[in-house]
This record gives C-alpha cells, structure tokens and sequence, in this order.
C-alpha cells in the first residue's frame, strides 16, 4: 500500500481509536476537570511521549518482542494494571478525604501547576502511556497495515507516530479546554466528590481489566 493513499484510512482510524474511552481520556477528563486547561496540558504531553515512544519501538521490532515474550507481557501488564490501580485509589482517597471535609464554596479557580507538579503530572502521563501492554500490541498489529513493504520501516513508522500524537494531542486539548469551561462546575464539593469516586472507579476499573486480559 503507497503510504500517500493510505494517510486518509490512517487519520480515520486515529481518530476513532483515539475518541474510545480508555485511561488516557479519564486522566485527561479528571485533570481538566479539577486543575483546568494548564493542568491537563502536561498529561497530554505526557501520554503522548509515552505513545511515541512505542511507535519508535514498533519500528525498532521492540515492541513485536515484548508482544511475543510471555515474561515481557507479563511483567508489562502487572506494571500497568497496578498503576491504574493506584492512580484509582489515589481517587478514591480524594473522595473520602472530600467527604469528611466537605467545603462550603465552591473551590478557587486552579493555577498553572508549578514545575514539580508541571513534570509529575507530565510523568505520570508517560508511565501510564509506556506500561499499556496494549499499545505494544497495537502498534505492531496498526502499524504495519500503512507501512509499505519496500519502505524504510523505521523512518515510515516514525513518521506516522508523528502523525498519531500530532491529531490526539489537538484532539485530547480541545477535550480539556471543554471540560476545563465547565471547571467552576466540576469544582463543586459534591460534583469534586463524584467525579473523584467516578474518576477512581473508573481507573481502578480499566486496571483489574487489564490486569486479567490476554493479548
């Protein structure tokens, strides 16, 4: 398949994979919700390096070797599952702590996240992006659908990692910039104290199913 005709099928179906619920969109929905636009802006980026980073390793055959190792999708989906549990539990922690001190207004408009919390959230973003053992397994199974066989399998597959992270981060920051619009909403005590309890269930949900899930 030439790579110019194949682009429009490639944007189609980077657009549908990447409007599927998953745990990049409720991490992104949560911070938008809670820490505003500037907040959800570093686990953008975040999940997004951690994807092109398995774009690269698709090229490489790295990640056709993590998929084909039952060690290597082992270990990689313990790792993943337990960080979407504990990102979940951090959420359910919110709520309870919400409850037992309930606010009376609703909570003060959020500021740019200073550097520390600017690079954790960044960090978390990219551990939850490179411990999906699913995205090891898309990539070498997407990928190659819009590789020609006579290209330079590296660079091509560079190039539409590249593509792929340039459309979702477009996408995931208009995602947050409306959510973020509803902000003083969300920040409601009892709305904050749903959210986290949904938010929590939620991870803690895609994580016992990632835990339990074969290739």
């Amino acid at each position: 398949m030439e790579l110019a005709t194949s682009l429009p099928a490639f944007l189609l179906a980077v657009l549908l994979i990447s409007a599927s619920p998953g745990p990049a969109m409720a991490l992104i929905f949560r911070r938008a919700a809670l820490r505003g636009l500037s907040g959800a802006v570093p686990t953008v980026l975040g999940l997004e390096l951690g994807l092109y980073c398995w774009a690269l390793f698709a090229g490489a055959g790295f990640a056709a070797l993590v998929a084909a190792s039952e060690v290597g999708y082992l270990v990689l989906r313990v790792v993943g599952a337990a960080v979407l549990l504990y990102l979940g539990l951090r959420a359910f922690r919110a709520a309870w702590l919400e409850r037992r001190n309930p606010d009376t207004e609703v909570a003060p408009l959020p500021v740019p996240p200073g550097r520390r919390r600017w690079w954790g959230a960044f960090g978390e973003g990219v551990v939850v992006q490179l411990a999906n053992p699913k995205a090891a397994v898309f990539m070498i199974a997407f990928y190659p659908q819009f590789v020609p066989a006579d290209g330079p399998v590296f660079v091509t597959t560079a190039l539409l990692g590249l593509l792929q992270i340039t459309v979702e981060t477009a996408l995931y920051l208009g995602l947050a910039a409306g959510v973020a619009r509803a902000g003083a909403w969300f920040r409601r005590p009892r709305i904050r104290r749903r959210l986290e309890a949904v938010s929590g269930t939620v991870l803690v949900g895609l994580g016992l199913r990632v835990a339990v899930s074969s290739r």
